[in-house]
């Protein structure tokens, strides 16, 4: 707010992304896919395969990538690129 210099947050927190959000995002995705049947889209910190496999081992069906976007905006078809190779680690 321009006005008080106070954030503007509904829920009282934020700000937090990318890379220091990845635990979380993973631990969640995970209790999620244990207690319903239905898509789940991991985001939080994808910034490149290894990580994109790790939200997909913790029960992500598909991931969103944000943050790593900014670094490098062909990170997406990089991480695309290179998962086949760390699937066969």
């Amino acid at each position: 707010d321009l006005r008080t210099g106070k954030p503007i947050l509904a829920n009282k927190t934020g700000g937090l992304s990318g890379p220091a959000i990845k635990p979380v995002a993973i631990r969640m995705i995970h209790d999620v896919s244990q207690v319903v049947n239905i898509p789940i889209i991991g985001m939080g910190g994808v910034m490149n395969a290894e990580d994109a496999l790790e939200f997909f081992l913790a029960g992500a069906s598909a991931i969103g990538v944000g943050t790593a976007n900014f670094v490098d905006p062909f990170v997406c078809p990089t991480i695309i690129d290179e998962l086949p190779e760390v699937l066969n680690k």
